[in-house]
């Protein structure tokens, strides 16, 4: 399952009764907001509007919107499938160096294949079919939604943000909202701690006087995805996207920008970031299901914008859980287990709920074999790249199964002692914690170890057993059920 852009997604999602062609006209101004939290609340297909009332291009949205259309999306009948694979592609890493000539061989076999998922660069491309610089430059010419009331204005929400590190060269592409300020200028909201902010801080250390942006607007659904997975710096977003899809993705040289963007994008925004260069951004709807409020984030001058004939405008709705972003968010929980696990192999499954929108809890289980183990769990993931921001850890046995929310509760209310198992400790906060972030994103998180307590932990002496039926009763009780006639 390999789509090479989003036109042969469409075509795809159509093909399994999982799209709707919306003829009726409708507004970018809160309409489709109402429309798409609707069908999200109801499991429904993605949706492409046909209409958008003074707007030639069509506008898709929930694409995402289901774990079966994610999974599709990055080319997996289910998202753990994607898992397994990365799991197989690390388990050299797991097992340590090979040590016979075959084994050599199979696994530099394995490193050729995954080096064979490298961008490929092209000379020319669909996302370059028009160009416009100039004053034909006008965002205003796309269906970009104001999402909710109280929003600023029109957001771009489903970006490509392509950067490369001043010093190394290295490139980072991240998903960051972008609030429309007029026809050829946006905010950036690349937060504290995300690589762009980097980027755009090191260039204002070497006294650059601008930093060159791309941002790419559509793509195939594994490459737009990658944007928001939290990948290490070192870490080449476009190549995870080719191993996604088991083919490396095109890239071609970005007009006016010394940038390489996706080829097969349906718009390309190119121009620059000056750094220093501030305005007030906000407030937004956003995924903590309230508004983030105005505050001075970074200025995107577009200067050219190219696009292809026929393009189609990619985007999604955040808001109150459960939106769109949290099926995206959700594969990077399963995307990501056996990475996380091959650093704390104690570790046997996550869950990130959508009510925790990410960085507001992390529940987590593991096998237990020391005193103290599950706060040692809890340092170590406060200290993993982005999962540094999570407020609440909870830790949980082996045995439970975190994915069942109601077992959840139930062990973890009868677990903990608030007296020893709730640890507090200080750290970095997402910008989007309007409750303890201030000036400087540091804030209280806490860990909750609702483990069984062994012994050389409180109250492990007298730590009674679970009640359980026997399993031959059990396996009697299914025997005879159709006799009782219950």
């Amino acid at each position: 399952m390999n789509f090479k852009d989003l036109h042969e997604f469409i075509d795809f999602l159509e093909a399994k009764g999982e799209l709707v062609r919306i003829k009726t006209p409708v507004t970018w101004d809160l309409e489709i907001t109402e429309i798409t939290t609707r069908t999200i609340a109801n499991q429904g297909p993605a949706l492409l509007f046909e209409n958008v009332e003074g707007y030639q291009y069509p506008l898709l949205i929930n694409m995402y919107g289901t774990l079966k259309r994610m999974g599709w999306a990055l080319g997996s009948e289910n998202l753990d499938e994607l898992g397994h694979r990365i799991q197989s592609l690390i388990g050299m890493a797991q097992s340590g160096p090979p040590e016979t000539i075959l084994a050599k061989m199979r696994a530099l076999g394995d490193l050729v294949k995954l080096a064979s998922y490298k961008p490929k660069l092209v000379s020319s491309a669909p996302c370059q079919e028009v160009v416009l610089n100039g004053e034909d430059v006008n965002l205003f010419d796309l269906p970009i939604l104001k999402c909710w009331p109280l929003d600023a204005g029109r957001f771009i929400t489903l970006p490509l943000v392509i950067t490369q590190d001043p010093e190394t060269g290295i490139r980072n592409v991240g998903t960051y909202r972008m609030q429309v300020f007029d026809r050829n200028t946006t905010g950036m909201h690349w937060q504290t701690h995300k690589v762009g902010a980097h980027h755009a801080r090191l260039a204002r250390e070497q006294a650059s006087p601008k930093l060159e942006v791309a941002v790419a607007l559509g793509g195939d659904p594994a490459t737009i995805w990658t944007g928001s997975a939290p990948l290490p710096p070192s870490v080449d977003e476009f190549m995870m996207a080719g191993f996604i899809r088991s083919q490396p993705i095109e890239l071609v040289k970005a007009k006016t920008v010394n940038i390489e963007v996706p080829a097969h994008a349906e718009f390309i925004l190119e121009g620059y970031v000056t750094p220093g260069e501030t305005m007030e951004e906000g407030p937004f709807g956003d995924h903590t299901g309230y508004y983030s409020l105005k505050e001075p984030y970074s200025v995107f001058h577009i200067t050219t914008i190219t696009h292809r004939k026929s393009p189609v405008y990619p985007t999604v709705v955040v808001g109150k859980p459960i939106q769109e972003d949290y099926f995206m968010g959700k594969a990077t929980e399963r995307t990501f287990l056996p990475l996380i696990q091959l650093l704390l192999p104690e570790i046997r499954d996550i869950n990130m709920p959508g009510e925790g929108i990410f960085h507001n809890l992390m529940i987590v289980s593991i096998r237990k074999e020391f005193p103290g183990q599950a706060q040692k769990v809890m340092h170590a993931i406060w200290g993993l790249g982005l999962l540094m921001l999570t407020k609440t850890i909870i830790v949980l046995d082996d045995f439970v199964d975190i994915q069942n929310a109601s077992e959840v509760v139930w062990r973890v209310t009868a677990n903990i002692n608030p007296e020893t198992d709730l640890l507090m400790t200080k750290g970095p906060v997402d910008d989007l914690d309007y409750a303890t972030a201030g000036e400087f994103r540091v804030g209280t998180k806490i860990g909750i170890d609702a483990t069984h307590k062994i012994p050389g932990e409180p109250r492990s002496n007298d730590w009674p057993p679970e009640i359980e039926m026997e399993n031959e009763i059990k396996k009697l009780v299914t025997e005879k059920w159709e006799d009782y006639g219950i």
